[in-house]
């Protein structure tokens, strides 16, 4: 940025920008995902890692819901805990990825002790609550603006999987229909809300970098699983093994 404050539509663009460059669906573990290139074990890997994201939502917006100041903001917030830990046992998000778990044959005892986790999954997930708990409201928000980019990258990574791997079903990939509503509703709010309070220079310039390091969070997570079951196959001790390693 250049130091001076940008309009509210300017910083819509760049926030925008930011997800054209950045985003993880031009990770290349992401492309293999879609594309039919990846077998059984590397995409248990995933959903095993990607599981420790999922659970570790719903507390990041609970850290939220706590710091915000109006019952208005903590009334719109709380929406997401409902998406993603439900009202009863066996709904909501969480409940749909174990479901995508067991249908890519993970044992869901194991999935749900997080024991084969690899460390950098855990690493860049807390340090997304993290921010969440210690950054400003503003940073905190803003940071959950991945959201914006989410639906076309579930698009690809359905239609891919259904179309490329026989072991995978509509019912096994049900956790992501619902988000193709919840994440354009989520993020519309979350855009509004900081192109209204970004006010200065100052603010706009973290809520872009809040976003930056956002996506290199995700990105970080892609280059883990890569690093480990793709090339060159360095699985961390104590991490998963798949099957047909």
């Amino acid at each position: 940025m250049s130091g001076r404050l940008l309009s509210p539509d300017e910083l819509e663009a760049s926030l925008r920008q930011i997800g054209a460059e950045r985003y993880h669906s031009r990770h290349p573990f992401h492309k293999l995902m879609y594309q039919g290139n990846l077998n059984r074990g590397q995409l248990q890997a995933w959903a095993l890692n990607r599981y420790y994201y999922q659970c570790r939502i719903p507390v990041k917006d609970a850290t939220l819901i706590a710091r915000l100041p109006t019952s208005e903001l903590r009334r719109v917030w709380r929406r997401r805990l409902h998406d993603h830990d439900g009202d009863e046992p066996n709904t909501g998000g969480i409940a749909r990825w174990l479901r995508l778990t067991d249908g890519l044959g993970l044992d869901r005892d194991y999935v749900t002790s997080m024991a084969g986790l690899l460390p950098i999954t855990r690493f860049a997930v807390d340090a997304y609550v993290e921010i969440v708990r210690e950054r400003s409201i503003l940073e905190a928000i803003g940071s959950c603006l991945t959201e914006l980019f989410s639906p076309a990258i579930i698009a690809e990574r359905v239609g891919g999987m259904l179309a490329n791997y026989d072991f995978v079903t509509a019912e096994t990939l049900g956790y992501f229909t619902p988000r193709l509503d919840q994440a354009p509703m989520d993020a519309e709010f979350a855009l509004d809300y900081v192109k209204e309070n970004a006010r200065t220079p100052e603010q706009q310039a973290a809520v872009l970098a809040v976003l930056r390091t956002k996506c290199d969070i995700l990105w970080a997570m892609l280059d883990g699983l890569y690093l480990a079951y793709v090339d060159p196959r360095l699985v961390p001790p104590g991490a998963f093994v798949p099957a047909d390693r």
